[in-house]
């Protein structure tokens, strides 16, 4: 192996533990059906991209929005 196997190697492993850290804190229940803040429907393809999903997207960007706001303060 040379230096540049080594870098692919070693980025490679940097890539796959950042991605097993973020697969942690994921919800490993289903996602909701309703919306918890709004009621309304979540879509299907929602619920499947991001399992354990609980609002539908504009109620979450509001959600986050919010959150985001008091973590600067």
């Amino acid at each position: 192996m040379d230096d540049m196997d080594l870098c692919q190697q070693h980025n490679q492993e940097l890539i796959d533990d950042a991605l097993k850290a973020h697969g942690r804190g994921r919800p490993h229940h289903n996602s909701l059906t309703h919306c918890e803040e709004c009621e309304e429907p979540i879509p299907e393809a929602r619920r499947q991209a991001v399992p354990g999903c609980t609002r539908c997207v504009s109620c979450q960007e509001d959600h986050e929005q919010i959150h985001n706001h008091w973590r600067a303060l």
